[in-house]
Formats: structure tokens, C-alpha cells, sequence
């Protein structure tokens, strides 16, 4: 019988799995990998074959995923035995490519052990762990397309690498310290520091507070004791990131359990073979600088998931900052040369390897939600893992994203590859690793895109680069329209549904720039229903990174001139004659442009609230307003709606006067942020009934960056589902725009469909 299987099925221990299963049946023939997937063949009796199938199909290796499995009759051909072959290339060149691996318990057990060979060898790894993705060049997954190629194996690992009972049999990346990549230290003048022991002198230095660049699987972190305040401030300055909260690794649970509270499900999170940054909430008496995270109800945290990490991490005894190494808004440095080049100044020494990145990959970010997980920031161990779509793509699509978060999705098939996260694409080196990530992407799944589908905001530079390739069809794609799209595909929805779609920016089709909207939506097409009455950014730009303009925007437009006397500290901070322009610019609409956005209302009620008038990083302020929020406070404020254009318009001026109202009486901040988050929720659920009552739709997408907030999500999921309807949220694609390229990509295909593109 000759069978063909298509998957998750190289890199992960597939051929080893396959020899030993045929043995075990007294089969005999062979198993490869080809640039499809694995191909086998086999002889024997029929039942062993039909069992030996059956084994295949319920018992894979587990980080294997099969998508597909074909098999056929053939003639025997008088094998004697079962074999592994050299690869081959076969006409159809495809093979999906595993994430990177978590190292495995076995590999950490080996690696603590003096007796063993690989005993604090920090690259470490068998067929169950270790680099992936990070190391491909091409496809079959074979060792010489790899950046492992240019070190041979000695004796002992060539051993390893061809003994069917070895855990290392057939691992591409298998090394020890013979004949494997290896560590070194360096000064901040990047000289090379000749130390007996790279890991003892790195611990010795992060416990006297230096900072210390570390070279990892899919880029630099930068890392230092996260309980020594004096390590994290200077980390904090020298990074020119004031606020934003730094992902802390931990040893283990028990440590993680120290500083956050961990229920069941995110054990298994932080534990899995992914090892995102999981966000905990804190311990009240965590012993961690309050300087990680200022102002943040939870820590973002991972476990170690290479050896080196492990080693840090044991042998050190330290909770460590590990932060992606960057220069704010750049994407992470993962080639020496670069490192050295953007982190003078910033770390004190580099912990650095001679195994070459082949692509950048940043950390992932999960949360657990309802008891499950829900990706935030989808990268390392999640990507290059394709999603499995129940309707297939017509043509081979590439769709570029958005301008934040930004990662791009391509197709095949049934398959929709997400990228890596990119990040934002506000510079030429994260516009590099966009372009750069795109043609890796197409080379290693053998992807031309016929179609290619974009934000229809025009100085998205996501939008200029589509816009700039020549022989291909263009499609722009609506940015909450996407959204809502994105969550249906996440769900393996179709058909119509209701959609909410609440974030800080889309460019809208009326020129005006969209963000709290309801639409009802199905593949092809999209109906705006309701939003939220326009308001003015004054300032534009501006106003998203100082939000009091947003909220003396609102108060001018409800009150007029009569807000100088309301006795909120907002009017009385702002200077006279700041005051006097700003009027000017609202009256005369300069650079005041309309938005309808519910993630600049958040930005708003944080300013009006004394929370956060400026912001030093995206979201700071919405976040900021979370955090405040007394979620026992059950009040809400009034909220008014009317008619125009046929939409249901949602009127501010009753919940800013309430918000004006309780802060003029003296009410805490903690109970506003609790009553705005109630009223917002309860808007959702207003205008969905009313569409329900109009259109028959039952079911509910949540999407957009604003329902990352997981005060407001939860509390408008409860609400929609007390009231009966099918509530629909983002599990293995992020909610932000990092998951915007999947819903592109589905709208496009619908449009090819309809013969439109």
C-alpha cells in the first residue's frame, strides 16, 4: 500500500514514529520525506496494514498534526525489510513547517544531568523539541536546509541521528558540544570575554543588576533581575519605554505561583509546547519591581523554552526581564551584526551563538478567557502552523494586513498561513521584515499569489506595497469589515451574522475614520447598522497620543463654552490659552478630522478621568481605564440613540454628562471606570437586540482590539448570552489587527468567487 500524509508531519518525529509502527506490524517498505509531506509504502498482511493504518491515523507523535491521508493499492515490489530514505522532490512542492518546540522534559532532565553528555550543553534538543521554523531555509526539513548545516555531526551524534530506537533519530538539529553551535560573552564594545563558563558569568552578572542582550531561538532579548528596581529603571531608560509593561521568565510553576495567581488551564498554557507570555494577575505581595509592569493589574509571564533559557534561569535563581531586544516601535534584532549595531547603549553585555537565525520570530502572547486560550500576539510556537479552513481558497491569495500588529496571511488550498507577528509598519526596518517575511513565506509553501488584498487606508504601508506590485489582481478590503470576517473564519463560521467591531482606527467608505461600529456581515459583503455619533480628534495624530484633546473635544461639543466652568480637574489644568486654539481648531474643523471610534472614547473617559492624558505606548490609556475599574460595581450611565441615514446613531452626551456628574460629587475613579465598562457593554447588547428584531440574526461577532479589554469583554459576552444569543470571539487568531490579514484573505476569496476581483 503506498500512502501519502499531508500535515504538521516533518520536524516533529513523523519518519521515526512510522519506522518503528512498521516494524512493530511486520511490514516492510520504506517512509521519506518529499516537499509534499511524508510518503510510505508498505508490505505485509493485510489486517497488519489496515491496523498499522488505523495506528497511524489515532496514535501520531505529539507534536504532529495530520491534515491528510492517502492511500492506495499498489503492486509489491519484495521488500525485505522497513527502511528510511533519503528525501526526494516530487512535482508538488508543500509542506506545512512545525513551530518552534518547547525543550521537551526529557532534553531537560539530560541537560541537568552531570553523567550525560549534553550536560549544561545549551542547545540541547531531539526529534520532541527545539528550533523549527527559526532555522528552515527550503523544504523537505532536512538538516542541509537549515542553518544546523554547517555543523557536521560527530560520531556520536551521526550515531544518534541513524539509530531507530533513539529519541534523536533522524532530529535535524541534533548537536552536542563536540560538534555543535556554541556560547559566547561580550562586552558592551562587543570584544569577546575569555570565560571558562559563558553561563555561570552571565548569571554572576545578572545578579549585580547588569543587563545582558541574549541571543535565543527567533531573535535578542534583553534581559535583567526583574526584582531589582535599579536593573529595570535603567532598563526602562536606556530603551526609552517608560510605561509599557516587560515580560518576566520564570523557573517554573511553582515560582510562577509565587508572584500571580495560576489557575488550571493557564498551568497548562505556560507549561504547553508553545510557551507564550501568558498574562497572570498578580500576587498582592509578589516580590517582583513594580517598575515591569507600572500600573497593570497582571505580569506577562513565560517559562523557559530553550536550554539556555532553562540554564539562566536554574543556575541564576533570579526572576528575569526578558524583554524582545528593540528600539521602540522597531521589530525584534535577530542577526548579530543588527544587535550589535541598535542595542549599544542599551545592554551592558551580549549573550550571543554561532547558530544563525533564519527568521526573526518575537515571543506570542496568550490570556486564558472562559477557560480558553486566546492569542493576543501570534508568533513563536503558534507560527508558521496554518489554520485549516472548511472552504477552500479558489486562488492562491496574499493579503498584507493593517499598519499595527501587522502580519500578513497567505493561501493554499484549505490552508491559510498566518504569519509571524510582524509588527508595527511604521519604519523601513519593519517594512524589511514584512517584505522579507512574504517572500520566505512563498518559497517555503510554494505560494504565488494571483490575488493580493489590502486596508483600504491609503498611507498604510502595508496598502502602498500591494498597490506597488505590478501583474496582479488588487482587491481593498474594508478594515472592520475584515475584522468581523477574521473572528467568522477563526470560528469555521458562514453565512450572515451581526458584527461588533470596536478598535481605535479603519479607514471608513466615507472618508471618516470608523471604530465603533455594527455590521451585518457575511463573506462578500457588509451592511453598516450602527455606530457611534462622529466626534472630533482634535489635533488628529495627536489626539491618539494625547487623549485629553479627545476629551476636551467631547466636552466643548456638549457643553460649548459653558465646560470652563465645570468643576472636573481636566478644565482646570488646561491653560487658557492651550485652550483658546484648541477651540479654534474644533469650531473651524482643523486637523479635526470625525471618527466613530470606541477605542479613542476609551482613550477619552481615561483622560476625563485624570487616568492617563498622554500616552507613551498604543492602548496605554484604554489599558490604564481597565485597570481602575471596580468590577463589583454593578451601575451604568444613560445612553440615548437615534436614526440617521437608516443607522442607529449611539449619543455620547448622556454618558459623558453621567461620567461629569459622579467625578463634580466626589465618586472614586474606580467606580466611573466600572460604570463605563457597564454601559458599554450594555450599548452592545442594546443595538444587537434591535438588529436581531430587524434582521432574524442571533449570532454575535466580537471583534477588534478594544475587546482585547477583558473587563469589557466578559462582561459584554455575559450580557449576549443571558439575552440568547450565539456569542462568537477570537481563539487562534489574534482580535487586534494582528488578525485582520485572515479575514482579508476569506473577503477576497468570496469576491473571486463572485467574479468581482
Amino acid at each position: 500500500m503506498q500512502i501519502i500524509i499531508k500535515g504538521i508531519v516533518q520536524g516533529v518525529g513523523f519518519r521515526p514514529f512510522i519506522y518503528n509502527l512498521a516494524r512493530s506490524f511486520n511490514l516492510s517498505g520504506y517512509v521519506l520525506n518529499n516537499t509534499m509531506g511524508v510518503s510510505i509504502e508498505v508490505e505485509g498482511e493485510g489486517s497488519d496494514i489496515s491496523e498499522f493504518l488505523e495506528s497511524v491515523k489515532t496514535q501520531p507523535p505529539p507534536q504532529a498534526e495530520i491534515f491528510e491521508i492517502r492511500s492506495e493499492h499498489v503492486d509489491p515490489i519484495g521488500d525485505e525489510a522497513f527502511e528510511i530514505r533519503e528525501s526526494e522532490d516530487v512535482e508538488e512542492k508543500f509542506v506545512p513547517i512545525s513551530p518552534e518546540l518547547a525543550t521537551c522534559k526529557e532534553c531537560v532532565s539530560e541537560l541537568f544531568d552531570p553523567q550525560d553528555r549534553r550536560h549544561r550543553y545549551p542547545f540541547i534538543n531531539c526529534t520532541n523539541c527545539g528550533p523549527r521554523f527559526t532555522i528552515v531555509k527550503d523544504i523537505p526539513y532536512d538538516r542541509k536546509f537549515t542553518t544546523m548545516s554547517v555543523f557536521p555531526m560527530c560520531e556520536k551524534c551521526n550515531a544518534e541521528y541513524h539509530d531507530p530506537v533513539n529519541r534523536r533519530f533522524h532530529a535535524q538539529p541534533n548537536a552536542c558540544p563536540v560538534c555543535g553551535p556554541r556560547l559566547f560573552l561580550l562586552d558592551s564594545e562587543r570584544k569577546e570575554i575569555p570565560v571558562r563558563d559563558v553561563i555561570s558569568e552571565a548569571c554572576r552578572l545578572l545578579k549585580e543588576g547588569k543587563i545582558i542582550a541574549v541571543k535565543g531561538l527567533g531573535g535578542y532579548h534583553l534581559a535583567c533581575d526583574a526584582q531589582n528596581r535599579d536593573a529595570v529603571s535603567k532598563l526602562r531608560a536606556r530603551k526609552f519605554r517608560e510605561y509599557k509593561p516587560f515580560a518576566i521568565m520564570v523557573r517554573d510553576i511553582k515560582t510562577a505561583k509565587e508572584i500571580c495567581f495560576v489557575n488550571e488551564k493557564e498551568e497548562q498554557l505556560l507549561s504547553g509546547v508553545k510557551r507564550p507570555i501568558v498574562l497572570l494577575k498578580k500576587s498582592p505581595d509578589a516580590m517582583v519591581s513594580e517598575d515591569v509592569a507600572p500600573n497593570q493589574k497582571y505580569f506577562g509571564v513565560m517559562l523557559p523554552y530553550t536550554p539556555l533559557h532553562h540554564l539562566l534561569l536554574a543556575e541564576s535563581g533570579l526572576i528575569l526581564v526578558m524583554t524582545s531586544a528593540n528600539i521602540s516601535s522597531e521589530p525584534i534584532v535577530f542577526e548579530d551584526k543588527d544587535a550589535f549595531n541598535r542595542l549599544s547603549g542599551i545592554t551592558d553585555y551580549y549573550v550571543i551563538h554561532n547558530r544563525e537565525i533564519h527568521i526573526r520570530t518575537d515571543d506570542s502572547v496568550s490570556k486564558v478567557e472562559r477557560g480558553k486560550d486566546v492569542v493576543l500576539r501570534r508568533s513563536r510556537g503558534y507560527a508558521p502552523h496554518p489554520l485549516l479552513l472548511k472552504h477552500s481558497f479558489t486562488e492562491q491569495i496574499l493579503a498584507c494586513g493593517a499598519e499595527l500588529k501587522n502580519t500578513f496571511c497567505l493561501t493554499r488550498g484549505n490552508y491559510a498561513f498566518l504569519s509571524h507577528h510582524i509588527g508595527d509598519l511604521e519604519n523601513l526596518e519593519t517594512l524589511s521584515s514584512f517584505e522579507s517575511g512574504i517572500e520566505h513565506f512563498k518559497r517555503i509553501f510554494n505560494i504565488e499569489p494571483a490575488v493580493i488584498a489590502y486596508d483600504l487606508h491609503p498611507e498604510y504601508l502595508s496598502t502602498k506595497y500591494a498597490r506597488s506590485l505590478k501583474d496582479i489582481r488588487k482587491v481593498g478590503i474594508q478594515h472592520h469589515h475584515a475584522h468581523i470576517i477574521s473572528c467568522m473564519g477563526d470560528n469555521d463560521l458562514e453565512g450572515e451574522i451581526i458584527g461588533v467591531s470596536f478598535d481605535g482606527t479603519g479607514y471608513g467608505l466615507d472618508g471618516r475614520i470608523w471604530g465603533g461600529e455594527f455590521l451585518i456581515c457575511s463573506f462578500g459583503a457588509f451592511q453598516g447598522a450602527a455606530h457611534f455619533e462622529y466626534f472630533q480628534l482634535n489635533g488628529g495624530e495627536k489626539a491618539i497620543k494625547e487623549p485629553w484633546r479627545i476629551a476636551a473635544s467631547l466636552l466643548y461639543k456638549i457643553y460649548g463654552d459653558d465646560m470652563m466652568n465645570l468643576d472636573i480637574d481636566l478644565v482646570k489644568t488646561l491653560a487658557s490659552d492651550k485652550w483658546h486654539i484648541l477651540k479654534q481648531m474644533i469650531e473651524r474643523g482643523v486637523n479635526s478630522p470625525l471618527t466613530s471610534s470606541a477605542g479613542r472614547i476609551f482613550d477619552a473617559v481615561s483622560a476625563l478621568l485624570g487616568i492617563r492624558k498622554a500616552i507613551y505606548y498604543e492602548g496605554q490609556a484604554a489599558i490604564e481605564l481597565e485597570m481602575r475599574a471596580d468590577s463589583s460595581d454593578t451601575d451604568r450611565y444613560e445612553v440615548d440613540y437615534k436614526e440617521h441615514d437608516g443607522k442607529t446613531e449611539i449619543v455620547l452626551v448622556p454618558l459623558i454628562k453621567g461620567i461629569v456628574s459622579d467625578l463634580a460629587k466626589g465618586t472614586g475613579v474606580n467606580t466611573i471606570s466600572a460604570r463605563f465598562h457597564n454601559t458599554v457593554a450594555a450599548i452592545v447588547l442594546d443595538v444587537c437586540l434591535k438588529l436581531k428584531k430587524q434582521t432574524g440574526i442571533n449570532r454575535i461577532a466580537l471583534s477588534g482590539g478594544v475587546f482585547q479589554n477583558s473587563l469589557l469583554m466578559e462582561k459584554t459576552y455575559n450580557l449576549l448570552d443571558e439575552n440568547g444569543f450565539k456569542v462568537y470571539t477570537h481563539r487562534r487568531v489574534p482580535t487586534n489587527d494582528g488578525g485582520l490579514s485572515l479575514g482579508q484573505a476569506i473577503i477576497a476569496n468570496e469576491l473571486i468567487r463572485a467574479g468581482k476581483v
